[in-house]
């Protein structure tokens, strides 16, 4: 009886957990865009960016202007947020599906 109430908390808690994964909407780029501009698209969702020297940074947009990109939360150092120069970023990388 307490090995079957174990597996059914351990299953509900993997629900739980397989259900909080977000993914972003897929970026739709207009004539015009700019990698700012789809970066203040995605704020307050998470993304990944590749800077030039080829290190990947991932955490939640928090603000965006011309010259800098604040991100929040790094994945791999949740208590640590970053400033990035937008000029030294290479790509944007979004998870859109699983």
């Amino acid at each position: 009886m307490k090995l079957r109430f174990v597996l059914a908390l351990l299953v509900a808690a993997l629900l739980v957990a397989g259900a909080t994964v977000v993914f972003a909407d897929a970026p739709v780029l207009k004539s015009g865009d700019t990698l700012n501009s789809v970066l203040e698209g995605y704020k307050g969702k998470r993304v990944t960016i590749r800077l030039q020297g080829g290190e990947e940074l991932t955490g939640r947009v928090k603000f965006i202007n011309k010259e800098l990109l604040h991100l929040e939360g790094l994945n791999g150092r949740e208590f640590f947020d970053a400033v990035v120069d937008v000029s030294r970023i290479d790509a944007l990388i979004v998870r859109v599906k699983e």
